[in-house]
């Protein structure tokens, strides 16, 4: 059965014009519905199956619940079944009935924002290296880096895999023997951000991850999630030309 919705409504949530000026752009007869151009407010259509265009620009439909923003704790698996059966990340996720997996992982003793998505190709380019998304990381790590060390992070440094891209480095805080960083990277390698710390002879103690693109924790608690937001659908899908 269609699922029915006023026509203002589709092209507010697809992030064209609020739900106001979507009105406007319909009675001034700039929105299309299958070829026709539609000037009646109280029209409804199914945006998984009529294409509505508004000056000429299809507007997109995304799936409800194409992604959610979790706070992994520590302790718990980023991945959908664990052989050691220890906690894995979507059990965290109550009440819903969606399939989901995660984009990419966060390790079991780090914590933080992890993004689950039911759109494989979404998921793909996210974590494809052309891209370019940014991954930022609070990190405690063991004594206090010179500014050659931490220069060494900016410009990339030399892993077993390769020479990791320039990353964004702002020292925190000290903390007794040890200090806090926030480093932002623009590649997805499996533990890069421990790895990098190690090589330059401070490894990681804590790690939490605060950003992943555009996306960040907000309000959520450690162990609770959200919905992305019409908006922040829109901009992952704008930033891997989807």
């Amino acid at each position: 059965m269609a699922m029915l919705e006023r026509l203002q409504k589709v092209i507010s949530h697809a992030g064209i014009a609020s739900r106001r000026e979507a009105e406007r752009l319909i009675t001034a007869g700039r929105v299309v519905v299958n070829g026709s151009i539609v000037t009646q407010l109280g029209t409804k259509v199914d945006p998984t199956r009529d294409k509505v265009k508004v000056d000429g620009r299809l507007v997109k439909s995304f799936p409800e619940g194409v992604g959610i923003v979790v706070n992994k704790p520590v302790g718990y698996v980023s991945t959908l079944k664990d052989p050691q059966e220890r906690p894995v990340v979507t059990d965290l996720l109550d009440r819903i009935t969606t399939r989901v997996f995660p984009v990419g992982r966060l390790d079991y003793d780090a914590e933080g924002l992890l993004l689950l998505t039911n759109d494989g190709e979404l998921a793909h380019r996210l974590q494809h290296p052309r891209y370019k998304i940014s991954r930022t990381y609070e990190v405690k790590i063991k004594d206090v880096p010179t500014d050659d060390e931490l220069s060494r992070l900016r410009k990339g440094v030399k892993l077993e895999d390769g020479i990791t891209l320039p990353a964004k480095v702002t020292f925190l805080k000290k903390a007794m023997k040890n200090c806090w960083l926030k480093i932002t990277i623009y590649e997805g390698r499996n533990r890069q951000v421990k790895r990098m710390c190690a090589a330059i002879g401070h490894p990681v103690i804590k790690l939490k991850r605060v950003r992943f693109g555009p996306l960040s924790l907000g309000s959520v608690l450690r162990g609770q999630y959200r919905y992305l937001t019409e908006g922040e659908v829109r901009k992952l899908y704008s930033l891997v030309s989807l």
